[in-house]
């Protein structure tokens, strides 16, 4: 006598659930976060598109002005002026250096410490600046914090044309030091792009830490010894004791300036450089580049998705 269920019709068989045939035919949720050897694998996929967005961008970035791309040089040169007017002469922050010295010493800090600026402000809004984007095509959403960083990178190889002629024109000129540049800019590039991812993460949640950003990057930039040499600033014009100064001058912010100052300047105040500073910058970079990836990765599945 066959079975029968309560209204007479005979049971179903019971067959594999959903979840059973998506297993056994690969099958994977729309969206779900890859393992990360994967999400490597596939960023590294789309190296070429890292590339041309961020070409693109800088192209984009200053399309509606008369004078272009030249505005990639003038922003940081006009804000090196402004503060060498109130740094270098109004308030005397040379600490002891000539001008020859210092003007190249300043315009070094402002142009590095713009590239980490710079990236983080674009970091910030990378995610939530491209919703359209994120939620219409399916790619690595670590692309855009390191293309934009790259952007950046850019930026800052054409400002170093315009600081080159700077240096020369104050007696600086190339020697094998320079070489040093190379290995600084990659520790920095690995640092900003990590710092990036970081903040790509939280401005995705948080929108408007795009607003906020400005402040505390203000207030980095005046703790980093961009327009004065931070050491005289703090024992000799402060009074604070020699400590302070050791622990300001870890900050990654000064550890990159001072790696091309060192690199690019001939003076009294840059004839050598504690080998500790390159250890920072490496510390540094791998901290922020390697544990920015990380912390982003893992929020991979909700962005674009509020």
């Amino acid at each position: 006598m066959s079975e029968t269920t309560h209204d007479g019709a005979p049971p179903r068989a019971e067959g594999p659930s959903p979840a059973e045939l998506a297993a056994r035919y690969g099958l994977s949720v729309s969206g779900a976060r890859p393992s990360l050897p994967e999400y490597v694998r596939q960023l590294w996929g789309r190296r070429h598109f890292i590339a041309a967005f961020s070409r693109a961008k800088l192209t984009a970035q200053y399309s509606q002005a008369k004078l272009g791309q030249l505005w990639q040089v003038f922003t940081p040169l006009l804000n090196a002026f402004v503060y060498f007017l109130i740094f270098g002469l109004l308030l005397g922050g040379r600490g002891g250096m000539a001008m020859p010295e210092y003007i190249p010493f300043l315009v070094t800090g402002v142009f590095v410490f713009t590239f980490t600026h710079s990236s983080v402000m674009s970091g910030v809004k990378a995610v939530s600046g491209n919703l359209g984007l994120v939620r219409a095509l399916h790619f690595p959403r670590a692309s855009l914090p390191i293309s934009f960083s790259l952007q950046q990178l850019q930026q800052l190889l054409y400002s170093m044309i315009v600081l080159a002629v700077i240096l020369v024109s104050f007696g600086h000129y190339p020697t094998w030091n320079w070489l040093l540049v190379i290995p600084a800019l990659l520790l920095q590039l690995l640092f900003n792009a990590g710092l990036a991812l970081v903040f790509a993460r939280l401005g995705a949640g948080t929108p408007d830490l795009a607003q906020l950003m400005p402040f505390i990057l203000r207030t980095w930039m005046y703790a980093s010894g961009v327009m004065f040499p931070l050491r005289y600033m703090v024992e000799e014009r402060a009074g604070w004791p020699a400590w302070v100064a050791d622990v300001m001058e870890a900050n990654p912010a000064t550890v990159y300036m001072e790696l091309m100052r060192y690199a690019l300047i001939d003076g009294p105040h840059h004839a050598s450089l504690s080998g500790n500073f390159w250890l920072m910058a490496v510390g540094w970079a791998l901290v922020l580049g390697i544990g920015g990836f990380v912390f982003f990765w893992k929020a991979e599945e909700r962005y674009g998705r509020g």
